[in-house]
């Protein structure tokens, strides 16, 4: 403890060497600069907001597809082929209640159809409904028949695709949840324990995610699926759309490029948020005032893709909104892209996978998923265009043979199941390129094109395939 650090020596240091071209005071001389070697992309040019000198040739094709919107030539709802007038729906009855697809004057569909659709309903219509549900519930009781539920039925044999509507629907078929029932007693419990928290959510005008609403009651709940079902379930009953129960699942897609919006009182330039974009708010009720000069909508399914399109800043060169919901696309990022296309009247363009999977990504956007069917209106986006990757740009662009993935079986099966299905057949295009992936057994993702150079995509690959209107 006694012992003293020793003193440090310092010797001063012999002077050194003055280098030539240095300063007196030894600081080194500035060096002329000489300009740098031009690169394939200069990184200044790619965060130039100034278009491509070739981007009224290229988008002259996508232009006229956007005069077809804004005429009213391109309808939210496309009839199937041998349709010759649009089919309408009625309202039957109160929230939650069938509505009847009417055959309009002229029209070949078979007969009419009793589905469930839901509304985009007021906070205050939602809590009344609830309200409602809860005095009929409590009624059932006092009669004598237990705690019973009367709810649209979600299974897979009740959900059907309309060629009138061009999506996925839900049938009129309902059941019965009971208190009294052993099987069913838990779900019921769940299905009044998520109506009362439901109930204080809108009461006190927040939003939570499905998680938060999971953890309120983890022994009632077990499992999240239980609880997210059941949510699904109350939005049939009530008739309102699951963004209108605000609760809402974590974000996950992105935007970038040529939009501008207020999100819940915040102004938004999704030109300036940097290489990754802007996420996606789950809360698509809170975004107003939305502006934009693109002349299309890029819909990306690869995350890697995406963030391509950013970083080379491909929305400036060729003004456009590129959106991605980084694979299996999720609820906030399907009502973004509907209510961009609805309100600002620009065709969407798609980029996915060559793969049976990404054709299926692709379909849920316009048709809608089985899950969510009973508010496939609000969710699905109709006529977006197939851009690529598409089997046949494998041999046009001649993408080598190591990255022509082979499908396995259960691809090869996905594919044939696509090829029976009835939206798949209502489009001969998306037709025969299937038929050419089940009959060569070759798949092939995006950043394949990236064998050619990394921005192969940006710089030729997009440019070429907008400009000769290659999509279906």
């Amino acid at each position: 403890a006694d012992q003293r650090l020793a003193p440090i020596s310092l010797r001063r240091m012999p002077p050194r060497k003055k280098k030539p071209g240095a300063t007196t005071s030894g600081a080194p001389a500035k060096r002329k600069r000489t300009p740098a070697k031009s690169s394939a992309v200069d990184p200044a040019s790619a965060r130039s907001t100034a278009p491509a000198a070739d981007a009224d040739d290229v988008l002259a094709k996508v232009r006229e597809l956007q005069d077809a919107l804004r005429s009213g030539n391109g309808a939210d709802i496309r009839p199937s082929a041998g349709v010759t007038a649009t089919a309408r729906l009625a309202p039957t009855g109160a929230d939650g209640a069938p509505l009847t697809l009417v055959k309009s004057e002229g029209s070949t569909a078979t007969a009419a159809k009793e589905i469930v659709e839901v509304s985009d309903l007021p906070t205050s219509r939602v809590l009344e409904s609830i309200e409602a549900i809860a005095v009929r519930a409590a009624h059932s009781v006092l009669a004598g028949r237990g705690l019973t539920f009367s709810i649209p039925s979600r299974s897979s044999t009740n959900q059907v695709y309309v060629p009138e509507l061009d999506r996925i629907v839900l049938g009129d078929k309902r059941g019965s949840r009971s208190i009294s029932s052993v099987r069913e007693a838990r779900k019921t419990a769940i299905t009044v324990r998520v109506m009362e928290l439901i109930s204080q959510v809108l009461a006190k005008g927040i939003h939570i995610t499905k998680r938060d609403m999971f953890y309120t009651d983890v022994k009632l709940f077990v499992d999240q699926n239980d609880s997210d079902g059941v949510l699904d379930d109350v939005a049939t009953m009530v008739g309102c759309t699951r963004s209108n129960l605000n609760v809402v699942a974590s974000d996950k897609g992105l935007v970038v490029g040529r939009i501008s919006f207020v999100e819940d009182g915040d102004p938004i330039d999704c030109t300036r948020m940097g290489v990754g974009g802007k996420a996606i708010p789950p809360y698509i009720d809170k975004i107003t005032d939305i502006t934009s000069d693109a002349d299309f909508v890029l819909l990306v399914e690869k995350e890697a893709a995406y963030m391509r399109m950013a970083e080379d800043r491909f929305y400036n060169k060729y003004p456009c909104i590129v959106i991605t919901a980084k694979g299996q696309p999720d609820v906030a990022t399907r009502m973004f892209l509907r209510r961009i296309k609805h309100e600002l009247k620009i065709p969407v363009l798609a980029l996915v996978d060559s793969d049976p999977y990404g054709l299926k990504i692709l379909s849920v956007y316009m048709t809608g998923s089985k899950n969510m069917s009973y508010d496939s209106a609000s969710l699905t986006t109709p006529d977006i265009k197939w851009l690529g990757l598409r089997p046949s740009d494998l041999d046009r662009y001649d993408l080598p043979e190591q990255c022509r993935l082979d499908m396995t079986e259960h691809d090869i099966k996905t594919g044939k199941e696509l090829l029976n299905e009835e939206f798949v057949q209502n489009n001969p295009a998306w037709m025969k390129e299937l038929q050419i992936m089940v009959k060569t057994k070759k798949k092939a993702e995006i950043q394949a094109l990236s064998s050619f150079g990394f921005q192969f995509i940006t710089e030729v690959y997009l440019p070429r395939k907008i400009r000769e209107g290659d999509w279906v």
